[in-house]
């Protein structure tokens, strides 16, 4: 027996009987009404010779778009997966993305991938019976298996939060590294010669490190010490990382924290252990969070705009859930260095 014939028909077996691209199937099953009718017969013949199981989309391809029996279709829900459910720039990118959305009948649907490839391979397999209308990821996508899953999908699929030149799709990001790169300059540029990186090793914690490097190997410098945090991190891991990098027994001037909640966790450490913060030891994040401002002192970091990633997502989203092409289907976005008052 065949692995196509051990598992259910998918889409892409529909597309490819019928000789169209899986995104073509899944925009006759949404709105047959934009696709041709020659397309609209083969992909319906494609449906019956495959068995791929008739959901409420399939019943309207048959009507020719005319309504049927009210239920609930999936075509009308936005899978939204986020790195962190407690990072409050995930939560507010989703919900910008929403806003856009929403108003035209699209409801968005969140999950956490926690930066783990075991729970992200597992919900982008629950796509296939979801069938959502499309995808949305704060982050990209580096498995080829998971890859070849949601182009198989058929349905449009939204990275972010970083910069590659091949997404699966269509991408609203920026660049980790430049990142990183500022906030090396900054720490040369003010004189600190000792100083750490805190985050993830892999993904774009390995861009944001390489850019730090770059921007301190201006001013003759390296990293004194590197520590790196796995999974979603938050204030917890960052009161942990700084404990951890005080009892090496080097002596630091400022340490980089891959995102604010490890930089504002790590600040509150330092803290509790008589340290001043920027006196003793300068500290600086990433994403600019509201509550970077609000610290005193300030977080110096790295700012997102993470509204604007998730307006822009949903507009691209929005053209071609409407049949539509976007103008471009990857979009940068513009990153700033924010210095304040903790280093």
């Amino acid at each position: 027996m065949t692995d196509s014939e051990k598992r259910p028909p998918r889409i892409d077996d529909v597309a490819r009987i019928a000789g169209v691209a899986p995104i073509t199937v899944s925009r006759a099953l949404r709105q047959p009404e934009k696709v041709a009718e020659d397309k609209r017969r083969r992909i319906l013949a494609a449906i019956e010779q495959t068995g791929y199981e008739p959901n409420q989309d399939a019943i309207r391809l048959r009507s020719g778009g005319r309504p049927t029996a009210a239920v609930t279709s999936p075509s009308t829900l936005v899978a939204a997966f986020v790195s962190n459910i407690a990072n409050p720039q995930f939560s507010r990118a989703v919900r910008a993305c929403a806003e856009v959305l929403e108003p035209a009948g699209y409801r968005l649907m969140m999950g956490e991938t926690a930066y783990s490839y075991a729970r992200e391979t597992a919900m982008i397999q629950s796509l296939r019976d979801l069938r959502p209308a499309a995808v949305l990821f704060t982050g990209v996508i580096e498995l080829e298996e998971n890859r070849e899953t949601l182009r198989s999908l058929g349905v449009p699929v939204m990275e972010t939060w970083a910069y590659p030149q091949d997404p699966i799709d269509m991408l609203v990001g920026f660049s980790n590294f430049d990142g990183g790169r500022l906030v090396g300059e900054h720490f040369g540029e003010r004189g600190y010669r000792r100083v750490a990186y805190v985050g993830r090793g892999g993904g774009r914690g390995v861009l944001r490190l390489q850019g730090f490097k770059e921007g301190l190997a201006k001013h003759g410098l390296r990293p004194a010490a590197e520590l790196s945090v796995e999974g979603p991190a938050g204030l917890a891991e960052g009161r942990r990382a700084m404990a951890a990098l005080l009892e090496q027994g080097e002596r630091l001037d400022a340490a980089f924290f891959g995102n604010d909640l490890l930089a504002i966790g790590a600040l509150f450490e330092a803290r509790r252990r008589g340290l001043a913060v920027p006196g003793d030891l300068a500290l600086a994040g990433f994403g600019d969070i509201e509550m970077a401002e609000e610290l005193e002192p300030g977080l110096t970091t790295v700012r997102i705009d993470s509204d604007d990633i998730g307006r822009r997502a949903g507009r691209m989203l929005l053209t071609r859930l409407g049949g539509g092409t976007p103008e471009r289907s990857i979009e940068l976005v513009d990153i700033s260095l924010v210095v304040r008052a903790s280093g």
